[in-house]
């Protein structure tokens, strides 16, 4: 198995990973937001990409994630994990709180959240937006990897478009529909990993309430300090999940294009075959 880790670069810094290379991935899609290192952690080879890049250079909107998930499909990757930092919409759920959703509502506008198109049509199911098996594993990780930190299993996260924070009337719309988290970058991550066929999941860590808290209105700077101090429990998480992942793991996603792809192998152009090859070969022939 080879496990995908997509996240900031204070995960890779903490991972003991052993063996250690990177590649340079060209894809039809771009070049992804940095190299792919690979290495190895308890046996598993692990594949980890900054979704914003080295410096944290590329906006939420103009991350490569077209172009990062096709390089760890690439390179053998089967299953991924992310992080994100979020901002909490409701009040039990404060910052320093790790949340592992279930469910997603997108908001975002400029993004390209598909790897088809150009004759080609695909209509993926998209019911559970994450991998059901990899989000009970990352869960059970994380209540495993941090006692004192306060985990929450399941949940929506609301995906703006960014790079600026919610309006107040934004965020209070967000909370009257019972909504969990909010932030920038699950979408279209996880809709390109659908695609893929690759089982993914994010754990994300509350850095701020948002703008709804009369008390509270969430900063740059509030949002950096809170995401470190909940990088050493994500770490924890990261650490524990791939050292405990089953080795009879099994997905759903790994068979999502089956039955999707609604126009005939005969009257998609050459060129698009090309490109979707390693997504969609197999279905293709």
């Amino acid at each position: 198995m080879t496990i995908g880790v997509i996240g900031g670069s204070g995960i890779y810094e903490a991972l003991p990973l052993e063996n250690t290379r990177t590649e340079d991935v060209s894809t039809p899609y771009g070049e992804p937001s940095e190299s792919v290192t690979l290495g190895e952690l308890a046996g598993r080879e692990v594949a980890f990409l900054p979704r914003h890049g080295a410096d944290h250079q590329h906006t939420p909107t103009d991350a490569s994630y077209r172009a990062n998930i096709y390089a760890l499909k690439s390179v053998g990757v089967d299953r991924v994990i992310s992080t994100n930092a979020v901002g909490s919409l409701r009040e039990d759920l404060p910052p320093r709180t790790l949340v592992v959703p279930d469910q997603i509502f997108d908001r975002t506008k400029h993004r390209s959240p598909t790897f088809f198109g150009d004759g080609m049509v695909v209509h993926m199911g998209f019911a559970d937006p994450y991998c059901p098996e990899m989000v009970h594993h990352l869960a059970s990780a994380a209540e495993d990897a941090v006692d004192d930190t306060v985990v929450e299993r399941g949940g929506t996260y609301v995906c703006i478009e960014g790079p600026q924070f919610s309006t107040k009337a934004e965020s209070e719309f967000y909370r009257s529909q019972g909504w969990d988290v909010v932030g920038m970058t699950t979408i279209p991550e996880a809709k390109l990993a659908r695609e893929a066929e690759l089982s993914y999941a994010t754990v994300t860590g509350i850095t701020d309430y948002d703008v709804w808290k009369e008390d509270s209105e969430v900063s740059l700077q509030e949002v950096l300090e809170n995401a470190a101090a909940n990088q050493d429990a994500i770490n924890a998480v990261i650490e524990r999940a791939i050292r405990t992942i089953p080795e009879d793991f099994e997905s759903e996603a790994w068979s999502a294009l089956e039955g999707t792809i609604n126009t005939p192998t005969e009257a998609i152009p050459e060129e698009t075959r090309e490109r979707v090859e390693l997504l969609a070969g197999e279905y293709l022939e």
